[in-house]
């Protein structure tokens, strides 16, 4: 009983740990976000903020923080609406269909998936060049559709091949084709997946930087990951502005995956365990 009491507190603190170290840094730039600029400044470090509110209005003021919020929800809105209706139909196809090939075609996408941003750089920008698509945010909606496909089929096609297939049989014998039992009766079952696919979407895009900052050279068109790239000043680094900037474009994010945590768990879980 000893011995069992002490593994559980032993596995507690080492969760505990992993938990401190992976907030630490954002508990940093909370607290550095709040301080005031003397305190920043201070030697020997202040670790408590007097509760200063200036840097965030001067991101909002000062640094078009809005202008790059909005571009990033432009861009990761439209990313993940074009990749759930071009992954929806291909994953159901994956999962319910006795496909040619199919474990290749599922190896594939992970295989593209895993690819380095920088050995397709080159590729993708001429070819946005060629579509006219550099510098708009069209252009860079594009690569992002085509990087998060592949996940978003992977967790769709899991989630679809776990669902029951006497409903869909049923809908099928009352006399629905094969796209109607797709939209009417699969797909409120599959909406845990498709949530969870759509999170993560979102997230990639509206955190990618590689591709905003290689696609976007217009600063009135950059996404929050280049723009507070380029918050740095002429001689010094403004960082009470960049910790608030962090906090402002972070925030959004951390709040969805909190509400929706539940979701987000079932839907990754879904094809875990199997009877």
């Amino acid at each position: 009983m000893n011995t069992s009491h002490t593994q559980r507190a032993g596995l507690f603190a080492g969760v505990l740990l992993a938990v401190l170290g992976s907030l630490l840094p954002c508990l940093w730039f909370l607290l550095t976000s709040l301080k005031s600029p003397l305190q920043i400044e201070a030697i020997p470090p202040v670790w408590w903020p007097d509760g200063n509110l200036e840097f965030y209005i001067s991101v909002f003021t000062d640094h078009h923080m809005l202008t790059y919020m909005w571009n990033s929800l432009l861009v990761a809105s439209a990313t993940t609406v074009t990749a759930l209706v071009v992954a929806t139909p291909a994953a159901y196809a994956l999962a319910r269909f006795r496909l040619a090939g199919r474990a290749w075609i599922l190896g594939g996408l992970l295989c593209v998936a895993m690819f380095p941003h920088m050995v397709i750089a080159g590729p993708v920008w001429r070819i946005m060049e060629r579509l006219g698509g550099l510098n708009t945010h069209w252009g860079l909606v594009l690569p992002y559709i085509a990087l998060t496909l592949p996940l978003a089929i992977w967790v769709l096609a899991t989630f679809f091949r776990d669902l029951p297939a006497e409903l869909e049989e049923a809908a099928r014998m009352d006399g629905c084709t094969a796209w109607q039992a797709l939209r009417h009766v699969m797909l409120p079952l599959a909406a845990p997946g498709m949530f969870t696919a759509a999170i993560l979407t979102f997230i990639y895009a509206w955190n990618e930087f590689f591709f905003a900052l290689l696609i976007l050279t217009d600063p009135g068109r950059h996404t929050l990951p280049v723009g507070l790239a380029l918050f740095q000043g002429e001689f010094t680094m403004p960082w009470g502005e960049l910790a608030a900037a962090s906090v402002v474009a972070t925030a959004p994010l951390v709040i969805v995956v909190l509400v929706c945590q539940r979701g987000i768990i079932s839907g990754l879980s879904a094809g875990a365990v199997k009877a």
